[in-house]
């Protein structure tokens, strides 16, 4: 009896899709980031339909997303590295500040009619730039805002959020801008950040205690690269994020023209379009959780990119309204559940003190290969046809969901991400100062020949670790007079980068160099020497 009232808690306990919602934070952010989201779609309407009357050719009209999508790729980096730097949500503060004035400007220069089609791109970047330095800070944010284990619904629902506010928003753009013209939208879009700000004013945040000096910006930048070049998990999300972001932003990218020339119709069909790709999202986002607990997060993308794909290349064969409409409503299930996983991985994967760079770096592939694709596809719909770049580039998704097979994404909900701090304090006789290096770490192992090859591939594993928190060079040296005796070595640039490295560590991390000490049959544990090169003029009384 006991058993089954245990195993009724915790069905209770189970994340649902709208579990998030019961911590009073994450609504309050949730209901503000819903109306800046929304006010972003109506822009969008605004934006693309001003561009199809004062510069018509698809290249220009395509260049207003390209416009969007280019500062993510220039400044999320940067707007990743002052979010995990700095307060998060002071940096979201700015990030959407920045919007709120550029919208502002577009609405201003809109009324006086000053908006040329090189300003009007101008001042679409520049309101891709505050989301470029938000972005990462929002997505960063979700793991202060729910416990781990609601972290997938989470992020499900922030997708959801974004395309409720894509179903709706678009064809109240369009609306809009029959009724009162573009800047009408635009200044729509203004006011509608005003409630995420005021939400983020009046939360105090508990801030975690910084045990060590900060990085500098550049340093922070190094280190989030090299996180990206030694993690195999992100480099699997950034290579497909990036194919299938250059591809499958033709259909969005191209969707004005779709409206207007093969449907003949306004801003309000343009409108209709987009809501049902949002409208589709909606029950992408619903189906998300079932669909990663019944076939796995890789089957779901798989899936998903080649349903995308087949709607990108149908959407070349109608001519008509409403097959259009049921069939963008099928895409943008697909698409949510493509991108939501690729969040997924990377926020269940990253370990906090880099996560906000992690994400910066995601998007930067996402919007990178948005950007990208857009000028590509209007430059191929110009040169040729809508209908072919619609073709080519579905038939592309389709093909790049066979990456799955040589790239998986792992189901990595069961990591443990906390600090291990399992290392021991290393016991210092010299007087110096933390900013000085290089520092050497040697550590001794012990082997039985017959067990070598199967330690090298443990430390394998642990050789990625060290040099993505932070080591400059790694190698493993084995004695020639005595075979059994192993040396694990690596350089860290100063004494505070081998601290950092220390508590970077997480528990899944020291769960892998566990398993390669585990190889070691000395008596006492493996030896750990830490040096640091020889500078004229130390004392030999230590400091720390």
């Amino acid at each position: 009896m006991a058993e089954l009232h245990a195993a009724s808690r915790a069905r209770h306990r189970r994340p649902t899709a709208l579990s998030p919602f019961r911590y009073a934070m994450f609504r309050a952010v949730w209901i503000g980031t819903l109306s800046a989201n929304f006010g972003q779609w109506v822009q969008s309407v605004g934006a693309a339909w001003l561009m199809t009357i004062i510069a018509p050719s698809p290249d220009m009209v395509a260049l207003v997303q390209a416009a969007s999508s280019l500062p993510t790729l220039a400044f999320a980096l940067l707007g990743g590295v002052l979010a995990d730097l700095l307060d998060r949500r002071l940096v979201f503060i700015a990030g959407q500040s920045v919007m709120l004035l550029a919208a502002a400007t577009l609405a201003l220069c809109g009324q006086l009619g000053l908006l040329t089609p090189w300003g009007l791109l101008f001042l679409t970047f520049v309101l891709g730039c505050g989301s470029a330095l938000r972005l990462p800070a929002y997505q960063a944010l979700v793991n202060d805002l729910v416990p781990r284990e609601e972290v997938p619904g989470a992020v499900a629902l922030n997708s959801a959020g974004f395309n409720l506010a894509r179903s709706t928003g678009p064809a109240l753009g369009g609306s809009i801008v029959a009724a009162a013209g573009a800047q009408a939208a635009f200044l729509f879009n203004a006011v509608s950040n005003l409630l995420i700000i005021l939400v983020l004013v009046f939360w105090r945040r508990r801030q975690r205690p910084q045990l060590l000096p900060r990085e500098g910006i550049a340093g922070a930048m190094i280190a989030a690269l090299r996180y990206a070049g030694q993690e195999r998990t992100t480099q699997a999300v950034l290579l497909r994020v990036g194919v299938f972001g250059t591809l499958a932003i033709s259909s969005w990218a191209l969707l004005p023209l779709i409206a207007k020339e093969e449907l003949s119709g306004g801003p309000v069909t343009y409108g209709l379009l987009l809501g049902s790709l949002g409208f589709g999202a909606l029950f992408g986002a619903a189906a998300m959780a079932w669909l990663r607990r019944t076939i796995g997060t890789e089957a779901t993308v798989t899936a998903a990119m080649i349903v995308f794909g087949a709607v990108t290349a149908s959407l070349a064969l109608l001519s008509t309204l409403i097959p259009v409409m049921l069939v963008l409503t099928l895409g943008g299930a697909a698409w949510l559940l493509t991108m939501s996983s690729f969040n997924v991985v990377i926020q269940m994967s990253a370990p906090g003190w880099v996560k906000a760079r992690a994400l910066a770096v995601y998007y930067t592939a996402m919007f990178g290969g948005m950007a990208l694709g857009s000028w590509f596809w209007g430059r191929v719909a110009a040169q040729s046809s809508v209908d072919l770049a619609l073709l080519v580039s579905g038939a592309g998704i389709i093909a790049a969901a066979l990456l799955g097979r040589r790239f998986p994404l792992p189901e990595s909900a069961g990591l443990d991400l906390r600090p291990a701090r399992t290392w021991p304090k290393p016991q210092v006789a010299l007087d110096f100062d933390p900013a000085e290096g290089p520092v050497l770490v040697t550590i001794e192992y012990l082997v039985p020949r017959e067990r070598a090859a199967d330690f090298v591939a443990a430390m394998d594993g642990l050789r990625r670790i060290r040099r993505r928190d932070g080591a400059l060079h790694w190698e493993l040296y084995e004695d020639v007079a005595r075979p059994e005796r192993w040396l694990e070595t690596f350089t860290l640039g100063s004494w505070l980068e081998h601290l950092r490295q220390q508590e970077r560590t997480t528990v899944a991390d020291a769960a892998i160099e566990a398993r390669a000490r585990a190889f070691h049959t000395g008596a006492a544990p493996p030896a750990i020497s830490t040096l640091i090169v020889h500078r004229p003029g130390r004392s030999d009384v230590g400091r720390f």
